[in-house]
């Protein structure tokens, strides 16, 4: 076991390189080492990048990690299918009364913040 994987809140997966870890992208698999989701990935992967272009915009990356994202998302394609369509900006409009304005600004209703600040919880001052 690496130093990495020993430590508490973190899931090793069958993959290598993929982790779950407790409050780093809501516990959803990222590579290790990294806030970098397999979602993300495989999202650029669908829409045609090389992993070479994956590795060329995240340099961190190596190249055996982002084959291992890929392999994980295809091995778990209906979670990480799932996770993609919840994150498209459809949904998230529908989900959160999100608007984008003229200029591309995003903006929710005083309600859902109201909302969303109640059900987090937050540190005492």
């Amino acid at each position: 076991m690496t130093e990495f994987q020993e430590a508490p809140g973190v899931q090793a997966t069958e993959h290598p390189y993929i982790v779950r870890v407790e409050g780093v992208c809501g516990g959803r698999p990222i590579i290790k080492g990294t806030r970098l989701s397999v979602c993300h990935v495989a999202q650029l992967y669908k829409a045609g990048d090389t992993v070479e272009e994956i590795v060329h915009a995240h340099p961190h990356l190596k190249i055996a990690a982002v084959y291992d994202a890929i392999s994980y998302y295809l091995d778990h394609q209906p979670e990480i299918e799932q996770e993609i369509a919840a994150n498209r900006l459809e949904t998230l409009q529908a989900t959160y009364s999100l608007k984008i304005d003229a200029r591309g600004f995003a903006s929710f209703s005083g309600e859902v913040l109201a909302r969303e600040c109640r059900n987090t919880p937050h540190a005492s001052l």
